[in-house]
């Protein structure tokens, strides 16, 4: 892995003399307060902005003000003119252009292509605030507003289109996002490294072309650069790939977009190369011909140290919305203001979910002091504290200064899971430092109760009784989201996710614990419908084990494609890129693409609505067994209807489509996207 340039060991730009803005302005009036005659950098965003470290334009703009940038902020701008992109004026250097936390087509449709009418991200949760495909939309907006400034791109809509990839709103493969919105350099990943380095370099006169050396960025070249030794992206899975393929100066060549939008098995292989080519220890430089044009992605991001994370996570944040919004409220805020992150990044890797595409397997922590001091200033500035920290954790709760035991076999490693299929032996799953922390934040003065609201990954609970000892004794209010996502072995191999087995020795720890405490906690289980390998027979066995633990799912979700994920490609193509893909040769996945089926899967794991019975009768018909209809406690739904019910065509709870959504493409409001 090459040595990364620490993160504020630059010299800061002579800028920095104006000092530190209270808020970072969103006027020219607050520019003239600030003395300001023009902004370095303007960020233009499709979320509200709030100046907190869990909304990804703070943290981008507050470190580019550390490295000594004016930086102005545009946030939810109306697209229908070019006008308000110029509000700020010119800037110096760049637009930074972001859609926001979430993907704004996740954000604007349910898993059923259905407008929603709410955005957590925007004052009033009001919808329509952001446009569709919104980094698209703001791009050609900036460039109309100041044609000649170099437009870069991050964020998580950004990150995750950064290759041809296939999008479920339009149901077809698109090109590259960089393609499309005609900008100059495109930032993937958790890309505070790159963007640091993007500014200074710039600041020094170079063009965005000449980035290209920079890690976790996306680029457009004529041709690929003399020196370099192709790969195709085919020859990845034969057996001498190690030694041939490892030259220094090596890209790896995946299957054009022309390929991959007229062969859906294409576009699985592009993405099998893709996640394999994800670890910044060995991750070559990938390109893929778009038209007469190469695009060229250098390797992952360097993970960022402690220290790092700690001089992030210290910026002075206002911790509150703009004063612009007034009392408004923002959901997202209201839900973050009281949470603190103490670690990024998953090797779980879930096939459907985007975490490790977009921050990377490798843990990166955060020390106790700095997340002490954030407490203190929870209790300190943020308005309404009650003395409640109401989440400790991040994309997970319980992977905090989890690593592998070494470097060497980590920077080697391949597999796109450190879980999957089995917890691998080089893995550290020692739950003592989390154990620790926990036990400092709860002394910190002025703080009553710290819970943990971020999901448990069980699978590693399971490996520390004492943990899970001290998480429901003291860090559990009533309820525990857990997420075994199904019973059923066809779609958890599609998954990547460990058998119910794993789950039902947690729940075992989980209540026995909770007996120990004497309280009277619950788990709350997740599960998804209409998951590539999943069959009608999988989600009635799934049906049938929530029946018969007592379970009634409130919170349920259909499965959402989320760009770029592997179980996109899954539902793409039609066959598995977890294993080889080759012509004649791939692994064949059940899909669920009708509206009608997709619905049943949903309508079984709320198999206890009478909305749903009807569909579910003639359903546990046609599949033969309509021995499970009737009133025995072995049987699945009953032989009669309730008057007034029964009209809805098992499209079960809006609620459950919105977590489902928010679930599988978002830094979500605790996974940042920057």
């Amino acid at each position: 892995m090459d040595a990364a340039i620490q993160l504020f060991s630059h010299r800061k730009h002579w800028a920095h003399r104006f000092g530190t803005a209270p808020f970072l302005p969103m006027s020219r009036a607050e520019m003239d307060v600030l003395g300001w005659d023009e902004c370095d950098i303007v960020l233009v965003t499709g979320d509200a902005y709030v100046d907190h470290p869990s909304f990804g334009m703070a943290i981008i703009g507050r470190l580019l003000e550390a490295q000594g940038f004016r930086v102005g902020i545009v946030a939810q701008p109306d697209w229908q003119s070019a006008e308000p992109f110029a509000a700020l004026g010119r800037p110096a250097l760049f637009f930074g252009i972001t859609g926001g936390n979430m993907d704004s087509m996740v954000n604007r449709y349910t898993a059923d292509r259905r407008l929603r009418h709410n955005d957590s991200y925007t004052p009033g949760g009001e919808g329509g605030k952001r446009p569709d495909r919104s980094v698209l939309v703001y791009a050609q907006r900036c460039r109309e507003a100041f044609r000649d400034v170099p437009i870069v791109l991050g964020g998580i809509e950004a990150s995750l289109r950064r290759i041809a990839h296939y999008d479920y709103w339009s149901d077809k493969v698109r090109r590259s996002v960089l393609v499309d919105a005609k900008a100059d350099i495109l930032l993937y990943g958790n890309a505070e490294r790159a963007v640091v380095e993007v500014a200074h370099r710039m600041a020094r006169g170079e063009a965005p072309a000449e980035l290209d050396d920079i890690r976790g960025v996306a680029v457009l070249k004529t041709a690929v650069p003399e020196g370099w030794t192709e790969a195709h992206g085919d020859d990845l899975d034969s057996a001498d790939e190690g030694a041939r393929l490892m030259g220094a100066n090596t890209v790896v060549r995946l299957p054009a977009f022309e390929q991959v939008e007229a062969e859906a098995e294409a576009y699985a292989r592009a993405s099998r190369v893709l996640h394999r080519e994800s670890n910044p220890g060995n991750a070559r430089a990938l390109v893929q011909r778009h038209g007469d044009r190469e695009l060229w992605l250098t390797p992952p991001p360097i993970p960022l140290a402690t220290p790092e994370m700690d001089g992030i996570y210290d910026l002075p944040y206002a911790r509150a919305p703009h004063p612009s919004y007034g009392d408004a409220a923002i959901p997202a805020w209201d839900m973050i203001r009281f949470s603190v992150t103490i670690m990024r990044g998953c090797f779980g890797g879930c096939s459907f979910c985007s975490i490790t595409e977009h921050e990377g397997r490798i843990i990166q922590s955060r020390g106790e002091d700095s997340v002490l001091r954030e407490i203190a200033a929870i209790r300190d500035k943020t308005k309404g504290f009650t003395g409640v920290i109401s989440d400790i954790g991040g994309p997970t709760a319980n992977m905090y200064r989890m690593a592998c035991k070494d470097k060497k076999i980590e920077s080697a490693c391949r597999r796109p899971a450190c879980v999957y299929p089995d917890i691998c032996p080089n893995l550290d799953t020692s739950h003592e430092a989390l154990i620790d922390l926990y036990r400092k934040v709860r002394e910190v003065p002025g703080v009553k109760k710290v819970m943990v609201a971020s999901g448990v990954r069980y699978d590693l609970a399971v490996k520390s009784p004492a943990y899970v000892r001290e998480l429901v004794t003291h860090h559990v209010g009533g309820y525990l989201k857990i997420a075994p996502e199904h019973t059923e072995a066809g779609p958890l191999t599609k998954m990547m996710k460990p058998g119910i087995g794993a789950y039902e020795r947690f729940k075992q720890l989980f209540d026995q614990a909770t007996k120990q405490a004497g309280k009277k906690y619950f788990l709350i289980p997740y599960f998804i419908a209409a998951h590539p390998g999943t069959s009608d027979e999988d989600m009635m066995n799934l049906a049938l084990w929530l029946k018969g633990n007592r379970y009634r799912a409130d919170q349920v979700q259909t499965f959402l494609p989320s760009p770029m994920s592997l179980s996109a490609a899954m539902y793409h193509s039609g066959v598995n890129p977890l294993r080889g893909v080759r012509r004649g040769g791939s692994e064949p996945v059940q899909i669920i693409k009708g509206l009608r089926q997709r619905r049943l899967h949903k309508a079984f794991l709320r198999y206890h609505d009478p909305e749903n019975w009807p569909m579910l009768r003639d359903a546990l018909k046609s599949m033969g067994r309509a021995d499970l209809i009737g009133p025995g406690k072995h049987q699945l739904i009953p032989a009669w209807q309730p008057a007034g019910t029964g009209t809805r065509g098992g499209e079960g709870q809006r609620l459950g489509q919105k977590h489902g959504a928010q679930r599988f493409l978002t830094t979500g409001l605790r996974r940042r996207a920057r």
